[in-house]
């Protein structure tokens, strides 16, 4: 209300000016343009000015609207092309969600230039992509969405790896793997997959390189890592052995070093586990060094005793046969009921050629354990003593506990 009587007041001042200045002659204005002239009254001039500079003020905020309402209408049109795009996004989505790969394909890619996260089109365009078995769309599609947004190249990526791992493309799953690495050395999901394309295949080498840093960041659980160490290391145990095997068949006299140095590289814990252990006593064994193979079981089982470990100690032959019977009869003072002992020392007898001592021993080991194995000592043993009746009593019995026979009366002989 007092702004429009200001305004009221103003204009009467202006009108009350004019028409007293209306009454003096102020001159008059002249304006020569080429061969024209203009003539006007001073007070005419200036309203003709005060009417062209109001007129280009008018126009000048007209221009100003029309420019701001052509905004607006791009402005509409934008958020009209981005809910189109969330639309079409959700229905990608949703297709992908329910297996229906081509159509999820064309949803995502047709939004993904007026999506808000193009990269999350362009990812799930390629997984569909994939699904269809198109990859070269794969490709393109995944370069797409590296373009799409800047510092995207992890997660492009991992989903590239992801895809490849797939698809059974290893070799090319591995070289993004480790292009990756490099980018991230501790990233847990990037070392995750190249444990998988690792086991894959079969690069037991690289594995057991791995593994300290799958430890170290907790990638996975400890059991779960404790059992894929050993899944490592015996592949590499194996494949030592395997190549010392071959050598053999050119230089029987060859060194089994290949084998001996990677037992020490082994972790700690390893070596003091139990079905490692036995591992590689087997494989020297197998491989003519018993000797070995005795020294290295004698030690164990003096520190850390094994049922599993005693029997492959009473399968072996050390230098010292002898010597071998007396450790294992060191250990039975302390385990006087422990048939696997008793099995053991029955065979060190037989190996000392101490055929009643060996007897007794196997006899012993059946009487606190009837184990296929003791009954087969016995009865080959029996056997070759001249005893053929126990030695088929004893066949007889191995047989039915071999195959699981239950007790049925029978006709006497």
């Amino acid at each position: 209300m007092i702004r429009l009587l200001l305004i009221v007041l103003f204009a009467l001042l202006i009108g009350t000016g004019l028409s007293l200045g209306l009454q003096y002659d102020l001159g008059y204005i002249r304006i020569s343009l080429g061969n024209y002239l203009i003539e006007t009254n001073f007070w005419v001039g200036l309203a003709l000015l005060i009417a062209v500079v109001a007129l280009i003020v008018v126009s000048i905020s007209l221009l100003r609207r029309m420019r701001q309402s052509t905004g607006l209408v791009a402005s509409w049109v934008s958020r009209g092309k981005e809910r189109r795009a969330r639309r079409r996004t959700t229905q990608g989505l949703l297709a992908l969600a329910e297996g229906n790969w081509p159509r999820a394909r064309k949803m995502l890619t047709s939004a993904a230039s007026n999506a808000d996260t193009p990269l999350i089109n362009y990812l799930a365009a390629a997984q569909a992509a994939f699904e269809c078995g198109d990859h070269e769309a794969v490709d393109e599609l995944l370069r797409k969405a590296f373009e799409s947004t800047p510092g995207s190249d992890m997660a492009v990526g991992i989903t590239q790896a992801q895809l490849q791992l797939a698809g059974n493309r290893l070799e090319q799953a591995l070289a993004t793997l480790v292009r990756l690495r490099k980018q991230s050395p501790h990233h847990p999901f990037v070392l995750k997959l190249l444990k998988n394309t690792y086991l894959r295949l079969e690069d037991w080498r690289e594995l057991s390189k791995l593994l300290p840093e799958l430890r170290k960041r907790s990638v996975l659980p400890e059991s779960e890592l404790g059992e894929l160490e050993r899944q490592a290391w015996h592949n590499l145990l194996e494949r030592a052995a395997e190549d010392c095997r071959r050598q053999q068949q050119q230089d029987p006299n060859v060194s089994l070093e290949p084998l001996t140095r990677l037992w020490d590289e082994l972790p700690g814990f390893l070596r003091r586990d139990e079905k490692t252990i036995g591992d590689y006593a087997r494989l020297l064994a197998d491989l003519g060094d018993e000797a070995q193979t005795e020294t290295l079981l004698r030690k164990v089982l003096h520190n850390h005793w094994s049922d599993g470990l005693v029997n492959l100690y009473g399968r072996i032959e050390g230098r010292k046969p002898d010597e071998q019977l007396l450790a294992a009869e060191q250990w039975l003072k302390d385990r006087p009921n422990n048939a696997e002992l008793l099995l053991a020392l029955g065979r060190l007898s037989l190996r000392n050629e101490l055929w009643g001592k060996a007897r007794e021993y196997f006899e012993t080991s059946l009487k606190l354990r009837r184990s296929r194995e003791a009954l087969a000592e016995l009865s080959r043993l029996s056997a070759h003593m001249g005893d053929e009746e126990v030695s088929i009593k004893l066949m007889m019995q191995g047989l039915a506990k071999d195959n699981g026979l239950p007790q049925l009366p029978m006709p006497k002989a």
